[in-house]
């Protein structure tokens, strides 16, 4: 049999599927617990074929993880990166706020940022570099409405087709529309204040064209309540689709201007400090700084926090060709700011009768106040950094089909650039309370110079992807499967830097390498629903801009900074109409990871290797119960590193398991159906450094919700996160992991919603 070659009619499919982060235990068009489930055998997933062309997810030969958008509506989440949680084999740390994310792939080493994430739009790369300083790819995506599903895909296929990502790709899907015409209108509220209105409509404006169009507008003072609006936006999408006799053409652009408080580690073991406190407020966002050579000074509100300003613009063209020939394009383009401003700590706690270089009554900068010796204070750093980015992305892949096989061809081209104006540093003492201000009357704060280091950039550069890849599956018969690809990549950096904004370039970039990745696989089911897979790949990821600036010297004495990685899978699993179980054992070795404690420092190249289980397993009785558990168990160790008391050490901030429970109940309530659901994410003790002398304690945490559907159109929902107020540790201080500074998740907060279907 062919595989089916629609991916539109795939996507559709999937309503009917069941994602495996919430399961939906019963179809509430009905309103009835007597309705059939969805079946766990029919998920279709459509992220990693090289060829494009959708299949049972039960039949795939890698790890793959959906979710719907009533999933995405349900888990509500606050950010992008914390929609992640759900994904097996991720560990997110979403507590700097709505930007600016930490996320972690089974054993891959991270000292932060995303470098193994890859964020798709319909297929294509956002941003090809996943992590810049200051910049990963959930920085730069926001959800809403629009989002018809998102699909998880780690390591298998990821290090041959699209970019070579070898870590996580997350491919979000548009919503398209149909012939008829429909539309949502849903007004979100929360105990902290927000106001957030989100609308879509989609339908036909001609014979076989289609349009959907959505977005939303927010404000709120965000869920550590700053004070001010600290969190605020809009966003607009249109999608059009257009139906061909042979395939479809797709068009779309997505506008954004969103950004939000950067919430940064605070000391901690601190009397009322917890995880609700945050240095900024209105007292301290407005500042000004001193920078370069001639000591000239600025201004900045760094309430502005971090977020995005720009659009993606892409589509796609879908062709069936005659003689089995199949033809796909996606592009995409990207351009925008992507600014970071925030009050970042240096060091910890501090007596104010105890600094030096007091030269009288000390004062707050905005109230006049006179503080006295006992007072607590901090230095805090003010963080400027001005980011635009630009990249345009092509994907073209031909396959042809015979009765046992798939072929396919492709070519991935793709231009970016960045520009960076950094002023970091910046330190001043301010008072050591929430949205504590800057003090006056002592020197260093007084003079607008660094009360400790400084550094300042004004940089440049443009890359150059191009990568031809192959790839092939062959039925062998009824119970296997074999596929395997090939990729040739060469990397094209050009970088300027200019350290201390003096006008003299200080480190100069000009990178021309190729490799090679591949990845192979078998796939034996014995039953329709039941099987194994195991694969082995081979890819990289390669150096960009930051990565020669942290290592120069590495780089000038012949070190390629190339990223190396290699990953073995072993897979079982088994669907059936109400149940489904994947279990996926993985084993990786990743060599020439780069750590750097902050710009300017010295970098540290190691090596790790990891091996571990993901577990994604979905049950849904008749009753109205579901009930999912994923969960991951690794163990990392650290095989090469320039010191060696630190050889045999685990990567820092991989836990050593992690698990998340998701049972819901849907029943008839009077003329309503109701759905009652929970979480109880948990994850183990972590490290702050590659040392393991700072441990970041283990905690567990409860998310509960509600969803009424009131008719036919109208739904209410109500969701509390974190409803026992922990305290759990993300990240401790990575300029300084001794010092007492750490990141909290977010406190408990509450978000209504009410939304009307048309």
């Amino acid at each position: 049999m062919k595989p089916q070659l629609n991916t539109r009619l795939s996507a559709l499919a999937l309503l009917v599927a069941m994602p495996s982060t919430l399961a939906l235990a019963n179809d509430n068009d009905n309103n009835s617990n007597n309705s059939e489930a969805p079946s766990q055998i029919e998920q279709i997933v459509v992220t990693g074929k090289a060829s494009g062309m959708a299949g049972l997810r039960v039949d795939a030969s890698y790890a793959m993880t959906n979710v719907s958008d009533e999933n995405i509506s349900r888990l509500a989440p606050k950010s992008t990166a914390e929609l992640l949680t759900a994904v097996p084999g991720v560990w997110a740390e979403s507590s700097g706020g709505v930007a600016g994310a930490n996320v972690f792939v089974r054993g891959f080493p991270s000292t932060g940022d995303a470098p193994f994430l890859s964020i798709q739009l319909n297929g294509a790369v956002i941003y090809p570099p996943s992590t810049l300083s200051f910049l990963e790819n959930s920085s730069i995506f926001r959800l809403d409405e629009t989002i018809h599903f998102m699909e998880a895909l780690r390591g298998g296929s990821n290090p041959v087709i699209s970019h070579g990502q070898p870590g996580l790709t997350t491919n979000f899907l548009l919503k398209e529309g149909s012939d008829v015409t429909e539309g949502l209108v849903k007004y979100t509220t929360s105990s902290y204040g927000s106001q957030r209105l989100d609308g879509v409509i989609s339908g036909q404006l001609a014979d076989r064209l289609y349009f959907m169009a959505g977005g939303y507008i927010q404000r709120s003072e965000g869920p550590r309540k700053t004070g001010f609006t600290s969190e605020e936006g809009h966003q607009f999408t249109l999608n059009l689709t257009k139906e061909l006799d042979n395939g479809t053409i797709n068009l779309y652009t997505r506008q954004t201007d969103d950004h939000g408080v950067w919430h940064l580690p605070v000391p901690l073991n601190v009397e009322g400090i917890d995880n609700s406190f945050t240095q900024i407020g209105p007292n301290n966002r407005l500042a000004r700084i001193g920078y370069g050579p001639d000591g000239e000074t600025q201004s900045f509100d760094f309430g502005e926090g971090r977020g995005w300003k720009g659009g993606i613009t892409g589509g796609s063209v879908d062709l069936d060709l005659s003689y089995d020939w199949r033809l796909v394009y996606r592009f995409s383009h990207i351009s925008g700011q992507a600014n970071t401003l925030g009050l970042v700590p240096e060091g910890g706690p501090a007596r104010l009768g105890d600094l030096s270089g007091i030269n009288g009554p000390v004062i707050g900068a905005a109230t006049g106040r006179v503080y006295g010796e006992d007072t607590r204070v901090q230095q805090l750093g003010r963080w400027v950094v001005l980011k635009d980015i630009d990249a345009f992305t092509n994907d073209l892949a031909l396959s042809h089909t015979t009765d046992n096989g798939v072929y396919t061809l492709g070519y991935f081209d793709s231009r970016y650039s960045v520009k960076d104006w950094w002023s970091i540093g910046n330190q001043a003492w301010h008072v050591l309370a929430k949205g504590g201000e800057l003090l006056q009357g002592i020197d260093c704060n007084d003079s607008l110079q660094s009360c400790s280091w400084n550094y300042d950039i004004d940089a440049t550069g443009d890359g150059h992807t191009r990568a031809f890849y192959a790839a092939a599956e062959y039925q062998l018969n009824e119970q296997w499967r074999v596929d395997g690809g090939i990729r040739h990549e060469n990397h094209q950096i050009t970088y300027l830097v200019d350290e201390g904004l003096d006008g003299n370039i200080t480190k100069a970039v000009d990178y021309d390498e190729s490799k090679v990745a591949w990845t192979a696989g078998v796939n034996w089911m014995w039953q329709r629903n039941m099987g194994i897979f195991a694969r082995v790949n081979r890819g990289q990821k390669m150096p960009y801009f930051d990565d020669f600036r942290d290592n120069f010297d590495a780089f000038t004495s012949g070190d390629k900074l190339i990223n190396e990685i290699t990953q073995y899978e072993l897979g079982y699993k088994w669907a059936e109409q109400n149940y489904s179980l994947y279990l996926t054992g993985f084993m990786n070795e990743a060599k020439g990871e780069l750590f750097v404690a902050r710009p300017g420092a010295p970098a540290e190249v190691l090596t790790t290797e990891a091996y571990g289980v993901e577990i994604d397993f979905n049950y849904m009785a008749r009753n109205g119960l579901a009930i999912n558990l994923n969960s991951t168990l690794q163990n990392t160790e650290i095989t090469n590193h320039p010191d060696e008391l630190v050889l045999g050490n685990r990567a820092m901030r991989q836990p050593r398991w992690q698990a998340r429970l998701t049972p819901s109940y849907g029943f008839d309530l009077g003329a309503m159906f109701a759905t009652v659901y929970g979480t109880l994410a948990a994850v183990s003790d972590r490290y702050a450094d590659n040392g393991n002398t700072v441990t970041l304690k283990g905690y567990s945490k409860i998310d509960l919700g509600m969803q009424l559907e009131i008719s036919d159109q109208l739904t209410a929902q109500l969701s509390i996160a974190n409803l026992t107020d922990k305290a759990g540790l993300t990240e401790g201080d990575p300029r300084n992991p001794t010092a007492p500074n750490g990141r909290y998740i977010m406190p408990r907060s509450a978000e209504f919603s009410i939304s009307y279907r048309f």
